[in-house]
């Protein structure tokens, strides 16, 4: 008998609409403002919304094993989307970042689609136990990496570097390669922020914001604020100040500072805990898997998704500098969430296989 994984499940469902009445709350009066239409996003994001559960449901009974052959035509299709965003009247560049291909109808954000595109293609190729493929790894990786930060969108490729690497970790790699690697990917991320000035600034709110509230960045004060006022339980839902203009990004890398803020500090931690159980589903899917392509490919997209949330929470709550990366299933926007739904969708018939 097939069966499905129904705390997973169910979990990214509540989670996703969750998501989509906090960007309601969220964006309401900048809709408004700016659309006339205070719905505006919540029809967006409802569109999208049915696309990834459409996406969900079919990986969900497509055989996953079936993605084996179509792993090197998918890794093309992101690398020419990655290219295709430097092409005047192709790519969209919104404050200097050039992240978005315009068809006309909607646009899309090539780099969200490599995450999951990588993840099968490294998962089919490391189930074939061959050799000498370290260089070949990291010739790939550079290249992924290098189009994606060009854009620039550090955030991104952040997220591409370490889920790769724990991809060739799950499947065998040798663990010196990763003391090796750390000095250098550390040294290297260093120069990338010295020598832009936007990120040098970015980083040195951050060092010093222990030191003085006002030497942090407008964005970091903001988020603070939502924090404090949220308290232990909240100011209730639909009573945040943050979302009349206050706070930037409220309805994309920053929409949990509104939750927290509405919510309080229990409501956090109830969110954080249905973000852990996410995780800890996929892994045990990936452990429980029957084939090494199958647990490969269940803990890379476990991987994505949980250093996503590391990086989205951690930013938040400012345990790292803003990092310009969306929350999981909360989060407005398209690209984003086809590909988390998506991802649901491959470990459900991960775990429908195992099980049958």
């Amino acid at each position: 008998m097939k069966k499905i994984d129904l705390l997973l499940f169910f979990t990214t469902i509540a989670l996703t609409i969750f998501g989509l009445l906090m960007i309601y709350e969220a964006s309401s009066f900048i809709a408004f403002r700016d659309f006339g239409d205070k719905y505006h996003y919540i029809k967006d994001q409802s569109i999208w919304i049915t696309l990834g559960l459409f996406g969900m449901f079919f990986f969900s009974f497509f055989d996953y094993r079936k993605l084996y052959n179509l792993s090197l035509p998918l890794l093309i299709i992101v690398l020419v989307l990655l290219i295709l965003v430097f092409i005047p009247g192709l790519g969209i560049s919104v404050m200097g970042a050039r992240r978005w291909i315009d068809f006309g109808i909607t646009s899309l954000q090539p780099a969200e689609f490599v995450k999951f595109a990588l993840a099968i293609y490294l998962s089919a190729w490391f189930s074939r136990k061959e050799k000498g493929r370290l260089i070949s790894f990291l010739l790939i990786l550079g290249l992924i990496v290098f189009l994606v930060m060009l854009q620039p969108d550090m955030g991104t490729a952040s997220i591409i570097l370490f889920e790769a690497l724990i991809i060739y970790f799950l499947s065998g790699g040798n663990i010196l390669v990763f003391l090796l690697l750390i000095p250098i990917l550390g040294a290297l991320g260093f120069f990338l922020i010295k020598f832009s000035p936007y990120r040098a600034a970015r980083l040195a709110s951050f060092l010093n914001i222990g030191s003085s509230f006002e030497s942090a960045s407008y964005h970091t004060r903001q988020i603070l604020i939502a924090l404090g006022m949220g308290g232990l339980t909240g100011v209730g839902i639909g009573n945040s100040l943050q979302k009349y203009a206050y706070l930037p990004e409220n309805t994309t890398d920053s929409i949990f500072a509104i939750i927290a803020e509405e919510f309080g500090f229990l409501g956090a931690v109830i969110l954080t805990i249905l973000f852990f159980i996410i995780v800890w589903r996929g892994f045990t899917i990936a452990i429980n898997s029957k084939d090494t392509f199958g647990k490969l490919l269940a803990g890379g997209i476990t991987s994505f998704l949980t250093i996503q949330i590391i990086f989205n929470l951690g930013s938040q709550v400012i345990l790292f500098p803003l990092t310009g990366v969306p929350l999981p299933f909360i989060s407005y926007g398209g690209s984003a969430l086809i590909v988390d739904l998506c991802a649901i969708g491959i470990l459900l018939n991960i775990y429908r296989q195992s099980n049958v």
